[in-house]
């Protein structure tokens, strides 16, 4: 008894261990499959970094020709970019076309000096001195504003809200409108008083209204810089004003919204950029001596163009983002007609070259068109654009 009792327990004590053996090989062999499958993601996300890297890296010294698409423009006509279609505008009337060479609408007027203003996919256009403004998306038509009064000036949002400066005989109008050509707010700046509007722009969800008003002020030129909320918190407030900045002896012809929370206004030796989807406050200035040549700008970048400080090339653009931080100073020497940014990047060209520099200060490209240029635009892909010309369309991929 004694005996069997004693071989139970070794057997026992076998299958135990032949278990345990067993348990050890399934785990190391899933510890392999781990280790596997670590090295593969690693693998690839080495793999991963390195196409990365190149392609930051990578500099493109040609292009190759995707697809080419027929178009027919007067010789008198102009070509702007509206979102990722091509407005086309002249003083007997303006037609929109996408990439694919499709006409998405056609209005016909007769203007002799036209004012156009965009915002994303939407456009208006009007004439100075005259009391009509077309609105329209890449899209269609979305409606036409007849004003009582010469206009001067105009902007749009993308909701197709319009603000226009009217003359008046001892004041300008500032005049807010739908697409529709319903009249949403009425203001009104006198030059001995506020000053006189010298630019405007509505924010793109057409909330925040931003003028720039220039007045002398005992013999000093004065700039005002103004914010109105159309909104529940402008309601509040005295003629919708939220905020307003002054400055001493300095011209600011120029104020823009990049986005529904970010502003600039330049002036002839500082920059001003502002934040705030409500009462926009100074975010961040910068004073500078040299003159401006160009202002351009995206949904995240404005740039300054001056002529360069550097005898080896012609100019130099400094380059902000919406924190109010410098991204960098980028030189060239392309004569430009045109500046648009990507992500992180910046396109320069004119009609018979183009030089692109990522915000890292890499020249990515630098080449000649094999055509004259009219417009140059992004594809949607990596550097890939939609090439504009008298007679076609051409999207193009870099190589």
């Amino acid at each position: 008894m004694a005996a069997d009792i004693k071989n139970y327990l070794k057997e026992k004590e076998k299958r135990q261990k032949s278990q345990d053996d067993y348990k050890k090989k399934i785990r190391k062999h899933r510890l392999k499959i781990v280790y596997r499958v670590l090295l593969v993601v690693a693998a690839l996300g080495a793999a991963l970094a390195l196409v990365v890297v190149q392609a930051k890296r990578h500099i493109y010294t040609g292009y190759d020709t995707v697809s080419s698409i027929s178009r027919e423009v007067s010789s008198d006509a102009t070509d702007i970019r509206l979102k990722n279609s091509i407005l086309t505008y002249s003083k007997d009337g303006a037609h929109c076309t996408d990439a694919k060479g499709n006409v998405k609408w056609n209005q016909t007027y007769v203007i002799q000096d036209v004012k156009i203003a965009t915002c994303g996919d939407v456009a208006a256009i009007g004439s100075y001195n005259g009391r009509e403004i077309y609105v329209q998306n890449t899209d269609k038509q979305l409606g036409t504003i007849t004003t009582t009064m010469p206009i001067r000036n105009i902007t749009v949002s993308e909701t197709g809200r319009v603000t226009t400066v009217l003359a008046d005989t001892d004041v300008a109008w500032i005049m807010t409108y739908e697409a529709d050509g319903t009249n949403s707010y009425t203001g009104q700046a006198h030059m001995t008083d506020g000053g006189y509007p010298v630019s405007i722009s509505l924010s793109p969800d057409g909330e925040l209204l931003a003028i720039s008003y220039l007045y002398v002020d005992a013999g000093v030129v004065k700039s005002n810089v103004t914010f109105y909320n159309f909104g529940p918190v402008g309601e509040n407030q005295s003629d919708y004003m939220v905020s307003a900045y002054s400055y001493s002896d300095l011209v600011v012809p120029k104020v823009q919204f990049m986005n529904n929370d970010t502003a600039f206004a330049v002036g002839d030796s500082r920059l001003m950029i502002y934040s705030g989807t409500q009462k926009p406050v100074t975010a961040g200035e910068y004073l500078y001596d040299d003159e401006i040549q160009s202002v351009f700008y995206s949904d995240k970048y404005v740039g300054l163009v001056f002529l360069s400080d550097q005898a080896e090339t012609k100019y130099r653009m400094d380059v902000y983002n919406t924190s109010a931080a410098k991204v960098g100073s980028y030189y060239f020497d392309v004569d430009y007609t045109d500046i648009f940014f990507g992500d992180d990047d910046m396109v320069i060209y004119n009609e018979s070259e183009c030089q692109i520099f990522t915000t890292d200060g890499v020249e990515k490209y630098h080449g000649s068109f094999g055509k004259s240029a009219r417009l140059l635009l992004p594809a949607g892909g990596s550097y890939k654009y939609y090439l504009v010309t008298d007679s076609t369309i051409d999207t193009i991929q870099l190589k």
